[in-house]
This record gives structure tokens, C-alpha cells and sequence, in this order.
């Protein structure tokens, strides 16, 4: 019989399925094959050959904020959730959870894209990389999100940033328009792209804070909460024309999403969840020689979980199927691109 739990992560060799915060994960599973358990039947993702590296990434770490669960249009649309006096900061606990997580695997990077803080403060930030600085050092790639460029500060404001693993080249944009919750980006941000593209020996995976607007959507308004419809039209044009570039990646929405645009055939174009409440967790990339797999981990530390099951509650108890995203979302393989 099925459980009432939920199957969170689908690996080549592991699948990870929470019953509340009870954790059940199953190993030494045949990759790219069907199996049962727990109740729910699956695919483990393919090992599309030798294993490469592995690096991790995380976004909406929210450093310093103290509340949860409020919509400014709608103060009645609760719960709002806090930590308990005398507990520490639920930023602090799911981050220090996620950090010992991307510790263990021993990832070549870790990028946080966005959202370092809460209000923009420079002790926020500091906060931030008090905690990861010490766990990463140089492995540490970050930029800022809509809430680090809120305030006059200019920390993590690095327009563009690019490391090279092995088989993959890692390329991040600022996303950010100071003051505005939406995004955008500047011509040079995107030939930039373009020519790092153009010349990469390796495939390339792309991240930024804001995900893009859909070129494809009958919708195009100034204030489209991502990357401007313009700002994206250049992007996807960048996308459609490099087949070095495998993936574009994102946060900003606190949800796990894939979308695919015309332009650009079966690119992913993804979103992942926030660290800092439900789900809370972060991504995993193997890069292997013949592709590249991403693997949805959430954060489960017994603190961690205890808070990110009761945010799944928020927004009047429709956060949580919002939040998780299907296993598809979660969880999949990216093969290479042919020439276009």
C-alpha cells in the first residue's frame, strides 16, 4: 500500500522518500530501471558515463530573516511561522543542515544563487558567509538576489562569474535590478554568455537568481516578475544558438519547476526551491562525460526537517504542492545538444 509520505529524491543508485521526518532511503538500486518502494514506483536516472565531478548549489538562504508565511497583499493569507524564543535562527538551521549535507559529498564548487539575506543588511551577508566560507573557501561561487540589492549595499554584486570543473563550465549571472523584486539583464551580461559559450571546451550549465520569461507567452509585461521579457529574449537567444549550453537554473520562486521554450527544444529551464522552508533543500550535479544529472536533496537534519514540515502549511496550506514540484521537477538527466 502506498505511504502517505513522498518520494523527494530519484538518483541513479538512491531514491529518498519522507514520511513527515522520518527519512527512508534506499541505496544500491540499478541505475536507469524501474523499482518499488515504500509504495511508489519509479525510474532511476541513467549513468550516462564515467562520473566526472560533482558540485551542489542553493538559493533563498535568507540569512536573517525571522518570519515566514506573510504575503504583503494579503496579510490574512497565513500561517506565519517563527522560531520559537530561545530556538536558533530557522535560517541558521536549515542552512548550517544544508552545508554538512554539500560537505559530505565533497562537491568541486558550491554555488548560492541569490538571496544571500533577508533585508539587504551587510551583518546578514556577513552572517552568510560565516557560515559557508568556512565549509567551502574557494569552492564558494555566489551572487546576489532581488533581497541583497534591496539596501544602498553592494556586496555579491559581480556581473558575471565562471569556473571550470571537470566536464562542465559553471557560469553565473547577476540577475538583480537594485531596488525592484524582478530581474533583468544588461547586453554585455548576455555577449558575455554568448562568447564563454563560443569558446567553452566543455559543455556549459548557466545560473542567475531570477528565472526567465517564457518567449512564447502571450503575456509580456514590464513588471513580469523574472528576468524582463527583452533581458530573456536575449538569453534564450544566447541558449538557442550555443549547444554548448546544457541548462539554465534558478531560484527566486521557492518552487521546483522545469519549462522547455521552442527556441531552445529540450533545455531545461529550471527553478529550485528555497533552503530556508519547505521543502528546504538544495541540488546536486554529477557531470558525467556523456551528460549531466541533477539530484534534489532535502535538508534532513531533525532540526531541519521539523521546521520545513510545518512551513509546507504556508499560504493558506497551498505552499506545499507549490514548493515540491514533481519528481520530474526534481530530479532528472540532461543529455548533450546536437548542432543547431
Amino acid at each position: 500500500m502506498p505511504t502517505l509520505g513522498e518520494l523527494t529524491t530519484v538518483a541513479s543508485r538512491e531514491a529518498v522518500v519522507h514520511v513527515g521526518t522520518d527519512v527512508r532511503c534506499h541505496d544500491g538500486l540499478a541505475p536507469d530501471a524501474d523499482h518499488e518502494r515504500d509504495g511508489f514506483t519509479f525510474r532511476t536516472l541513467p549513468e550516462p558515463g564515467e562520473l566526472l565531478c560533482r558540485f551542489a548549489a542553493v538559493n533563498d538562504v535568507h540569512f536573517g530573516e525571522v518570519e515566514c508565511g506573510r504575503l504583503h497583499d494579503d496579510p490574512e493569507a497565513g500561517p506565519v511561522f517563527r522560531a520559537e524564543p530561545g530556538d536558533d535562527p530557522y535560517p541558521e538551521v536549515m542552512n548550517r543542515g544544508a552545508v554538512a549535507e554539500m560537505a559530505a559529498i565533497d562537491p568541486a564548487a558550491v554555488v548560492v544563487k541569490g538571496d544571500l539575506t533577508a533585508t539587504g543588511a551587510r551583518a546578514e551577508y556577513e552572517r552568510f558567509l560565516s557560515f559557508y566560507e568556512p565549509a567551502f573557501g574557494d569552492r564558494l561561487l555566489h551572487v546576489r538576489g532581488n533581497h541583497d540589492a534591496s539596501s544602498r549595499e553592494t556586496f555579491a554584486a559581480t556581473p558575471t562569474a565562471e569556473v571550470a570543473l571537470p566536464g562542465v563550465r559553471v557560469a553565473l549571472l547577476d540577475t538583480t535590478v537594485p531596488g525592484r523584486p524582478s530581474g533583468s539583464l544588461t547586453a554585455d551580461q548576455i555577449d558575455w554568455l554568448d562568447a564563454l559559450a563560443a569558446d567553452s571546451d566543455r559543455p556549459v550549465l548557466v545560473f542567475g537568481h531570477h528565472h526567465a520569461w517564457n518567449p512564447g507567452s502571450a503575456d509580456r509585461s514590464d513588471s513580469y516578475y523574472g528576468i524582463h521579457p527583452d533581458a530573456s529574449e536575449g538569453l534564450v537567444g544566447v541558449v538557442a544558438r550555443r549547444p554548448s549550453i546544457l541548462g539554465y537554473f534558478a531560484g527566486h520562486t521557492h518552487r521546483n519547476r522545469v519549462r522547455r521554450f521552442a527556441a531552445t527544444g529540450g533545455v531545461p529551464w529550471v527553478e529550485v526551491s528555497c533552503t530556508k522552508d519547505y521543502p528546504g533543500g538544495w541540488a546536486e550535479y554529477r557531470v558525467h562525460d556523456g551528460g549531466v544529472l541533477q539530484v534534489f536533496h532535502r535538508t534532513s537534519t531533525p532540526e531541519a526537517l521539523a521546521w520545513s514540515e510545518k512551513t509546507r502549511q504556508m499560504f493558506s496550506g497551498v505552499y506545499g504542492e507549490y514548493a515540491f514540484g514533481t519528481i520530474h521537477d526534481r530530479c532528472f538527466a540532461i543529455g548533450p545538444r546536437t548542432e543547431r
